[in-house]
């Protein structure tokens, strides 16, 4: 029940793949994905341009806000609920 937050930063486009793999892997390792007001980048070519980037930062800043929200509830619901229930893992063979 960890929390996972992907950050990604380009130049300028070609993020959303990225982005998607990242949380991807969140998913299959049963760990909750934080997220922000649109998708976690945030935009700069040359040291320094990101701290330029308002709507990137404001991204990051709710990012932040949400994770830790999302890191007390879990951590108070442990404590009143316990965690849930772990299966035992079955894989299926499709071919037959």
């Amino acid at each position: 029940m960890k929390v996972g937050a992907s950050a990604i930063v380009a130049r300028r486009g070609g993020i959303s793949s990225t982005y998607d793999e990242i949380n991807k892997f969140f998913a299959i390792s049963g760990m909750p994905i934080a997220s922000s007001q649109y998708w976690n980048s945030i935009h700069g070519r040359e040291m320094g341009e990101a701290s330029q980037d308002e709507e990137g930062l404001q991204t990051m800043r709710v990012l932040a806000r949400n994770m830790s929200f999302l890191m007390k509830c879990i951590h108070d619901g442990k404590e009143k609920y316990g965690l849930p229930e772990k299966e035992e893992f079955h894989r299926t063979n499709f071919i037959r």
